[in-house]
């Protein structure tokens, strides 16, 4: 069944997880420090330095992981606590279905419920499994976590915005008023597209009435939904998956009108300035307007954090700073760091960092309902269960969001 620590082990093991991150880190810091000043002083950092230099990295990102993956467990609920009387008669007949493919049980339920459960498109999952799914996507998933999150219960979800407000201004009490211009509102479509996942167990899975099927159903589905939905929601086209913010038009910042994305280059092809390098980043923050920067993250994949990551300021302190405390984001420019590995890589005009109020630049649109399919026939002797949710996703505030891009 579930081999989680038990809470003292967890607590121990986070924070001796989180003071080997902080150890390899102040190593990262000497180490690169040391090759600063070789590069100041020869021609070049000495070849011993540049090894271990790339072997505390590693160090430091695997223990990242690490501690995020602890952190992760250490939250998830048990699924098998108190709950009402609806969901545990609509989770009984789930469980016949998910063990012996009795759907008896969720065919009652459904037409109890006038809902279409035809067993070519499955069966709705108990809300709270569905719960829990999206509360773990919600986790791990690095977008969806700083994203907007809309829950519908259609195909589309349409909002409308103002793409020109009416005219407005001061005027004096008794003063006469000038008719005003009724505001010009267009709209933002957002299909949902359907997202799936096939795990499979064995007979004697489904047989062991140890095993919480929930439990195992959310464990196996999280991780295969989370990269996909971070695939799509970075760099998506659109087309039978939601649109990622980098598929967008990209512009500089200076010509950047409604529908596009603004930029700021860096003046060099495939990297940084030589010279001053961390000035391009400080560029992008105040590209943003104030009233985004308040809620702003960047986000970029590993690679990019760490070329970042060696970059000091005037004073010689690093930008880059390791979070305060376990679960924590690291921190660039004093702004949180995500790390979503579909980010591009740092190459000629490619956009590897964002910048930007997410939950106000990018919107993610969920159906109702994650439908499950039980397959005992295509892959004997294991049983199979597709399972599939619908959602979507797309910028809704052009203005939120900004990109660096490595280009002359």
């Amino acid at each position: 069944m579930d081999n989680e620590m038990s809470a003292p082990e967890t607590k121990a093991d986070l924070a001796q997880a989180f003071t080997d991150f902080m150890g390899a880190f102040e190593v990262f810091r000497e180490t690169n420090d040391r090759r600063l000043a070789e590069l100041e002083h020869k021609s070049g950092a000495d070849v011993v330095t540049t090894d271990k230099l790339a072997r505390v990295e590693a160090a430091l990102d695997a223990n990242q992981r690490r501690m995020d993956e602890m952190v992760l467990k250490s939250h998830r609920p048990s699924l098998g606590g108190a709950v009402v009387a609806g969901p545990n008669e609509h989770k009984a007949a789930f469980e016949g279905y998910v063990r012996a493919g009795n759907e008896t049980g969720l065919r009652a339920l459904e037409k109890k419920a006038l809902t279409g459960g035809a067993s070519d498109a499955g069966f709705t999952v108990p809300v709270e499994v569905e719960a829990e799914v999206m509360r773990r996507l919600t986790a791990i998933s690095p977008i969806r976590s700083i994203a907007a999150v809309r829950q519908v219960s259609g195909a589309t979800y349409k909002k409308p915005i103002t793409s020109a407000g009416p005219v407005t201004g001061w005027v004096a009490e008794t003063a006469d008023r000038d008719v005003t211009d009724a505001p010009t509102l267009s709209e933002l479509k957002f299909d949902t597209m359907e997202l799936y996942a096939m795990p499979a167990a064995t007979a004697t899975l489904l047989d062991d009435t140890a095993v919480d099927m929930d439990q195992w159903l959310a464990d196996e589905i999280e991780t295969a939904f989370a990269e996909q939905e971070t695939a799509a929601f970075v760099a998506g086209t659109g087309t039978s998956k939601p649109r990622g913010f980098t598929d967008y038009t990209l512009v500089e910042e200076s010509s950047w009108s409604w529908g596009n994305i603004g930029v700021v280059k860096t003046g060099v092809n495939g990297g940084f300035p030589v010279s001053t390098p961390a000035d391009k980043l400080i560029d992008l923050v105040y590209t943003l307007k104030a009233g985004y920067r308040q809620n702003a993250h960047f986000v970029m994949n590993r690679s990019t954090q760490a070329a970042v990551r060696k970059m000091k300021d005037g004073d010689g302190s690093y930008l880059w700073m390791p979070p305060a405390i376990p679960g924590a984001r690291a921190s660039l420019l004093n702004f949180p760091v995500v790390e979503a590995e579909d980010m591009p890589d740092i190459a000629t005009d490619e956009p590897a960092i964002a910048f930007g109020d997410f939950r106000r630049g990018y919107l993610i649109v969920d159906r109702q309902g994650l439908k499950i399919l039980r397959d005992p026939y295509s892959s004997k002797p294991y049983v199979l269960f597709y399972t599939t949710k619908r959602v979507g996703g797309g910028v809704q505030d052009f203005d939120a969001i900004k990109m660096l891009q490595f280009s002359a």
